[in-house]
């Protein structure tokens, strides 16, 4: 199922999903519609239908989406009824954000491993983990089974890196070098690149 299923179409279920989690914190209401949902986001309330259909029938006419039951339902389509074990490479200012950020183990994934190759930061405590020497990496990603990782290197040792990552087994790449990375079929790579959403919104503005 999830191969016929547009990728744009999974990238908007985490939209949902965070929007969703929102209104049940805010406690006002039990149940939304796709009206409301779609007035939050931005998004149509026939484009949010549209892609919730790929899934199977969730609300109910006239009384809309019951949220706390949607929020449930995506998880599972996202498969985060469990917490995901995450690999991070790069132990430089990028890296250490990223090992301190919060907002991860909220959603279910945790960094567990930071690597990198530079003598100076193997050792270090970061987030009350050890950085450990990026030769160790294959094993520890076969022996703990690990599927995801986050790459926070400079563009040129980008692509050496995910050849590693994806030469131990890691099946899912987030990457913030400002480099497309290669990757063989079945291994997903998305990229977070501030520069380039910057770029993209000074089309709008006037010089």
């Amino acid at each position: 199922m999830a191969n016929d299923i547009p990728d744009i179409v999974i990238g908007r279920l985490p939209i949902y999903l965070r929007a969703l989690v929102y209104m049940d914190e805010e406690g006002d209401k039990v149940t939304t519609s796709s009206q409301e949902l779609g007035s939050r986001l931005g998004i149509s309330s026939a484009q949010i239908r549209k892609d919730l259909s790929h899934f199977g029938e969730f609300g109910k006419q006239g009384t809309g989406y019951h949220i706390k039951y949607l929020i449930e339902q995506l998880r599972q389509i996202l498969h985060l009824e469990h917490d995901w074990p995450v690999v991070l490479v790069g132990a430089g200012y990028l890296g250490h954000a990223l090992a301190h950020y919060q907002g991860f183990k909220h959603r279910g994934f945790h960094i567990n491993w930071i690597f990198d190759n530079n003598p100076d930061k193997i050792g270090i405590q970061m987030n009350n983990m050890e950085v450990r020497d990026i030769r160790e990496l294959d094993d520890l990603v076969r022996r703990e089974e690990v599927q995801m990782a986050i790459i926070a290197v400079p563009a040129s040792a980008a692509q050496n890196i995910a050849d590693m990552l994806v030469e131990a087994g890691i099946k899912s790449i987030l990457s913030y070098a400002p480099i497309n990375l290669k990757a063989p079929a079945g291994v997903q790579v998305r990229y977070s690149d501030p520069v380039i959403l910057l770029q993209r919104m000074t089309y709008y503005l006037e010089p």
